[in-house]
Order: structure tokens, then sequence, then C-alpha cells
């Protein structure tokens, strides 16, 4: 494909394009592949990045908040780390490539880049909408990843932990993820980088939940301080299922983290959970469309935010409420504690709601630290430093907890502590 760059792309921009150009001989794919990455980035080429006049990236000015765009591929050597949670199944995606070799029993795991190669994957590859910059980058880049299936009536007795593990460059990676009816499992979505150069990161992954099955989903980012992390996670909760998801960012200097939610199966439920801790000057943004598509669905959102220093933040959380959706039970809360007078955090709540018998609401607060629990602390011989520092990891801590799993929950709580002890 011959791109030509104007004047009125950013430098970012003009970089993409150029590392597609660059990389096209090696990116894997058939035909069919190829012309969704051709169109995708002509796309770029003609739209550009999304801007502030863009109503979903109103927060996050994409087109001049991305700066950073490595040439490189990513090359440097990696290896996958310890489980976050002993006993658990690792798959390791290292500087975008996964292991040849990957096996979890029970389960049918391969690698992505074989459906890139057969064309199986050109479909996913669609952009979700004309704003949709992630699925469009990771679509044009993506090399590898896992496709996974879990058979009917799995029960994982430990987690399944996906480490997608880089030393810098652009790593483009895809995670799709089929949970058949009455499965019981525990799946841990990890991004973190270790020692090496700046990153451009994007991952999607695309997770269908099937009957009566019982899901608890964690994304872990702990990105370097100079990477940019571009993340995307498509579910589809069907009938009578349960899913816990838990999103926890506490890494990267550019983060934006899409959360879209189809509720398509009547007596679904989804509990939300998400801790942003921010420091430095980085931009963190959460973005979470939820659809309830049937009647007799549930979901309940709660969203901590812990701001420091000159970080700014951005929770936009839409639900959305079908005409025939009767009997929906939604809620969704945002909290933030400002730690700094530099600090930002914006909040953008909205319902639509076309169904008449539904109880739905929405709330924000944003607070400093309580002068009177600080002074309660400090008065027993406390430090005010580890004073504060208790009370926010107490804020935090306080939604872990409701995972009921001792080893998951004190695993979380040991990378809050460390982020806290770092930052606070």
């Amino acid at each position: 494909m011959n791109i030509q760059t104007t004047n009125r792309l950013t430098s970012a921009e003009t970089a993409l394009i150029e590392a597609y150009n660059e990389q096209l001989g090696d990116l894997p794919g058939d035909g069919d592949v190829f012309a969704v990455r051709d169109r995708l980035l002509d796309e770029l080429k003609t739209e550009g990045l999304p801007t502030r006049r863009v109503e979903a990236w109103h927060y996050t000015d994409f087109k001049n908040l991305l700066r950073l765009v490595p040439s490189d591929i990513g090359k440097g050597l990696v290896e996958a780390l310890p489980a976050t949670v002993e006993g658990s199944s690792v798959l390791a995606v290292l500087q975008g490539k996964a292991s040849e070799k990957a096996a979890v029993k029970a389960l049918t795991v391969g690698r992505y880049a074989d459906s890139l190669i057969n064309g199986t994957a050109a479909a996913g590859l669609e952009a979700l909408d004309k704003d949709d910059a992630i699925g469009r980058i990771n679509a044009s880049f993506v090399r590898d990843g896992y496709v996974i299936d879990i058979p009917v009536g799995t029960e994982l007795e430990a987690p399944l932990e996906v480490q997608f593990i880089h030393a810098g460059g652009q790593i483009h990676s895809r995670l799709p993820v089929s949970f058949g009816a009455d499965v019981k499992a525990t799946f841990i979505e990890r991004h973190q980088a270790v020692e090496g150069a700046a990153a451009l990161v994007s991952s999607v992954s695309e997770v269908t939940i099937g009957k009566g099955s019982e899901i608890t989903w964690i994304i872990l980012q702990e990105q370097g301080s100079e990477d940019t992390h571009l993340g995307q996670l498509r579910i589809d909760l069907g009938e009578d299922a349960k899913l816990k998801l838990f999103v926890i960012n506490a890494g990267g200097k550019l983060v934006r983290q899409e959360l879209y939610i189809k509720v398509t199966g009547e007596g679904a439920d989804l509990t939300l959970r998400g801790i942003n801790l921010l420091g430095g000057d980085t931009h963190t943004d959460v973005t979470m469309v939820l659809g309830h598509d049937v009647p007799n669905t549930g979901s309940t959102e709660v969203i901590r935010n812990v701001v420091f220093d000159r970080a700014r933040g951005v929770f936009q959380g839409m639900i959305r409420v079908a005409p025939d959706a009767q009997k929906t039970d939604a809620k969704m809360a945002c909290n933030t504690l400002l730690m700094s007078d530099d600090a930002e955090f914006s909040v953008k709540p909205e319902l639509e709601i076309f169904a008449d018998d539904v109880q739905c609401g929405h709330g924000a607060t944003v607070a400093d630290i309580d002068k009177n629990h600080l002074y309660y602390l400090m008065a027993r011989g406390i430090p005010e430093n580890k004073a504060r520092a208790m009370l926010v990891n107490a804020f935090v801590a306080e939604i872990v907890e409701e995972l009921e799993d001792e080893a998951l929950v004190e695993a979380l709580e040991s990378v809050i502590s460390a982020w806290l002890e770092k930052h606070a």
C-alpha cells in the first residue's frame, strides 16, 4: 500500500504509518487479513487519531497526547514472570510472541498468529466504529496472542494467567477467549514492562461467556513509566452468566483502557470494580460502554481512583438499557482521592434508558484524605506520611476484598501496597 503523509498528520501518526510500511513484509496474514489491515491504515491516514472533538475522546486528546511511537517491534529478550497467584497456569506472550508449545490441561489453546495466517481472524479485525482508534491500531499491527476455548462444564481449580511481557518497542496482541456453558474460572490478564526502552502496547481481548458460567476476570496493568498502553476488552455475557471484572491500572505514561460489555442473556449479572493509581505526569482513561439488551439483568460498577502529583485521570461510564430490557438493575459509582493540588480527575457517567421498568443510578465523589481519620492515626504515634498511605490503601483495598479469594486478594493488595510505597 502506497501511503503519502500530509502536513496535517502529527509526528506520531506519521510514525505509525511509516512503521506499518516497514513491518508489512513481516506481518502474518492471508489476503483477507491484509485487505483489512490496509483499509484500517488508510482510514488512519485519512481521519487521523481522535481529538477532543470526538465525544468518546473528549477528555483524552489522543492525537496530541500520543507522542512516542517506537520504530522497532521490540527485540529484547524477556522471560515469563512468576504467577501472580501461586499455582496458576501461565501462558506468556513475550515481546508480542506467544509460545509455540503453550498448553493447559482441559483447554484448547492456539496461537493467534495461526488464525491470521489462515485467515480465520479477518472478520474479527474490523473496528467497532469510526472512533475505534485502539481497534484500528491493533488490527493493523497485531502479530500474535492466544486463542483459548474453555469447554462446557469446565471448573478450573487454579487461576489461568496470560502474561503480556515486554522490554520496549511496538507490541500488539490479541486474546479471543470463549467460555462454554457452566464454566467456573478465574482469568488474569497481566500487562507488564520489564527493564527496557519505552513501548507502544495495544491489546484487544474478545470474551464470550456462555450460559450459567461464573467467571472472574482480572486486568492487571503495570506498564513502564514512559509506555503507552492501549487496552480494549470486548465481552458478551450470556444467559444466567455471572462475571466479576476487576481492572487495576498501576503504570504507564499514557493509558486508555476501554471496556465494551454486552449483556445479551436474560438473568446475567455483572460486577465491575476498578482501581486507578496515578502519579507523576501520567494520563489514564478508563472508558466503559455497558449495554443491557434483554430483561432481568443486573450490574454494579464501582471505580476507585487515587491521584498524586500532576497526574490526570478519566472515567467515562455509559449504561445503555434497550427498550426490551425491562427489570434491569444497574448502579454505577466513581470515587476519587486527589492527593495533590495539581492532580485532576474527570468523571462522565451517562445513562441511556429506553425501558420504563428499571432501577438505574450513578454517582461520583471527589475528596482528599479525611482529616479526622488522619488525626486519629497520628495521635497514636503514626507518622503523617505512613498514616496517609494507610488511609489510601484502605480506600482501594476495600473493593479488592470483594473477590473473596484469599490468595488473589493478597496478591493484588501487594501490587497496590508496592505502588503506594513508591508514590505516597
